[in-house]
């Protein structure tokens, strides 16, 4: 028995595997692009199967699609949207440049799947049923933004909201441990562990606010511009309604696009989110360094804090342990940066009145969001909620820090004050000795001075 059945597209003939949902055209773009083995992730997926459905839904409000073939491509698309049928979206990310090929294939799994839940009796076409009032060149942009939006407001936002409260109750833990700041990586005046761990929630929050600051444009639909941007072969109400539609089934609001011109040439939104994704990039990779640099040694680093031992680290070293969740974090980061290069060039390829790189675009930032994500929750998980800060190296630090001779500069003098940092570091010895044999004052004032917790409490006050 054949493993094969012949399809027929407006081409010709076209061998299918027996069971494919799919049909002609994904076929031949499963054989032109046998580039990478990426195809499109599970979100963008999801995207397809919601544009279907509401554009289904929305034709048969307007009565261009007969109810009971709209309500049946709308069961179909609703098992798309479940991942019932992922196997069936097979086309590599590098194909055609407005993601053709990946909108019929959606097309023919869904009016094949519809035609099978019909028992074949409502006879519903990719083209003509499916793709009613539609052209790959809305649908594409418009899948890049609906499974972005989702992706960001139910993956990444929450994972970051983790990461920064992770990081604040893990400083309250350690609110009265006071460590040595450092500039240029040399010693400098005191912080507290809740104040560095403090920086690095900020900046996570930040982060958040950047990503819901251009969700803002992402939210702004292409679907109702059809070919060009004219909204040609669709009802003038479609977009409208198809944005309020995908708003209901999602519980995120969408909108029409203001100008579908702009939309559909442009990738102008996706961009910018990448490149808050990439910012976003740059701040954990600094945190995770930070991470790092304070966790090296244990006895030849700075070894201020203990990172959990989560595997051995070296096959030939015992009982090496490294800090391998920060490593695979700025790994991570360096993937979201390079992703973000590539789809700013993707966003440079708008000719006229189309984008023609939107498969890559869509790939790399729908990679970015994943991962960017699931570095943050992992990096909260099993890095920050379980590291332990060594109080004494750190007090014992502290101590030797000749820096902390800056307090002494409205007393005795910037000259005097260094010439005593420059002796407590020369001979290793503890500032405040140095300091009680080089000046006049009594313990009492050294100690108050010098006191490491009133340095991380600013300056002067009225």
């Amino acid at each position: 028995m054949s493993n094969f059945r012949v399809e027929k597209d407006s081409m010709g003939e076209v061998k299918v595997p027996k069971n494919a949902l799919y049909g002609a055209q994904t076929q031949r773009a499963h054989d032109n692009f046998p580039i990478s083995g990426i195809k499109f992730n599970r979100d963008f997926i999801q995207a397809l199967g919601y544009i279907k459905k509401s554009a289904a839904l929305t034709n048969s409000t307007l009565d261009l699609v007969d109810e009971k073939i709209a309500n049946t491509i709308t069961e179909a698309a609703q098992e798309v949207i479940e991942g019932k049928h992922d196997q069936e979206f097979v086309i590599d990310i590098f194909q055609t440049g407005s993601g053709t090929s990946s909108n019929m294939n959606a097309n023919e799994v869904i009016s094949k799947r519809a035609n099978q839940l019909s028992n074949d009796e409502l006879g519903i076409h990719p083209n003509d049923h499916v793709n009613f009032g539609q052209s790959s060149n809305d649908v594409i942009p418009t899948a890049i933004r609906i499974s972005a939006v989702l992706a960001a407001t139910n993956k990444l936002i929450p994972a970051l909201e983790h990461l920064r409260d992770t990081f604040i109750s893990k400083g309250k833990e350690y609110a009265d441990v006071v460590k040595t700041g450092r500039t240029h990586l040399m010693d400098a005046m005191p912080v507290t562990i809740e104040q560095e761990f403090s920086g690095y929630a900020r900046q996570v929050d930040l982060g958040i606010d950047r990503i819901e600051s251009a969700l803002a444009r992402m939210a702004e639909l292409p679907q109702g511009g059809t070919a060009v941007g004219t909204g040609i072969n669709t009802h003038a109400e479609f977009g409208k309604r198809f944005a309020e539609k995908v708003s209901e089934l999602t519980g995120i609001g969408f909108e029409e696009a203001e100008n579908h011109f702009e939309a559909q040439a442009t990738v102008d939104a996706p961009v910018e989110l990448s490149g808050q994704l990439k910012t976003i990039a740059v701040s954990l990779m600094k945190i995770g360094n930070d991470l790092r640099w304070m966790n090296s040694g244990p006895n030849g680093g700075l070894g201020e804090i203990q990172l959990a031992a989560l595997q051995p680290g070296s096959s030939i070293m015992p009982g090496k342990v490294n800090p391998v969740i920060e490593e695979s974090l700025t790994m991570v980061c360096a993937q979201v940066i390079g992703n973000d290069t590539s789809i700013t060039i993707g966003g440079q390829a708008g000719n006229f009145e189309l984008n023609v790189m939107l498969p890559v675009v869509a790939h790399n930032l729908l990679q970015s969001i994943e991962i960017l994500g699931n570095a943050a929750r992992n990096l909260a998980d099993r890095s920050v909620s379980r590291l332990e800060v060594r109080k004494d190296i750190i007090v014992d630090m502290v101590g030797r820090n000749p820096i902390l001779v800056t307090a002494l500069n409205p007393i005795i003098g910037y000259d005097l004050a260094a010439k005593i940092a420059k002796k407590a570091f020369a001979e290793n010895r503890p500032l405040f000795d140095v300091a009680k044999e080089m000046t006049d004052l009594s313990d009492e004032e050294l100690k108050s001075a010098l006191d490491p917790i009133k340095m991380t409490k600013g300056g002067f006050t009225d």
